[in-house]
């Protein structure tokens, strides 16, 4: 494992971002919110399941035939996952614009490809999901039940946050 690669992991120890993760993704997450970044970086904003307050945090959106999704690099108990579960999968979504959006989790035997193309896009996922983003379709089938994967699409009216 390089040595980026050791401190991407360092950053998540334990699944959570420690303070310097924090720093960090709250900074990428105001460039990517304001459009800095390319069009597959953005800021999500989701209401914590807890405090209540709204919680941002930088995404990378992978496009995958012709649909758009975000993936939970930490896995199943990211509290990312956790809120957006509560928030009945309502978020905002900021690149540029803001955007209200609905992330549908989908099912595991479909995200193989999904999380493929996202190790494709985000370098920074990789040293965090536990398979080369050019293995085999099986190797993703093993691990795509424990990376939730959600569809993004338009919030319905009237049931935004």
């Amino acid at each position: 494992m390089s040595l980026h690669a050791k401190y991407l992991r360092w950053l998540y120890r334990g699944g959570r971002p420690n303070r310097l993760a924090r720093i960090q993704n709250r900074l990428y997450g105001r460039a990517s919110a304001l459009g800095i970044y390319p069009s597959r970086a953005g800021e999500l904003e989701v209401v914590g399941r807890r405090s209540g307050r709204t919680i941002s945090l930088p995404v990378v959106i992978a496009d995958y035939e012709g649909e758009r999704y975000v993936v939970a690099m930490l896995g199943e108990r990211a509290n990312r996952v956790q809120n957006l579960r509560q928030a009945n999968s309502l978020a905002t979504l900021r690149h540029g614009r803001s955007e209200a959006v609905r992330l549908e989790e989908i099912p595991a035997a479909s995200r193989p490809e999904i999380i493929r193309r996202y190790l494709a896009l985000a370098p920074g996922a990789r040293p965090h999901i536990a398979v080369d983003r050019h293995a085999s379709l099986a190797e993703f089938e093993k691990l795509a039940p424990h990376i939730p994967v959600f569809r993004v699409t338009q919030a319905e009216a009237g049931l935004q946050k």
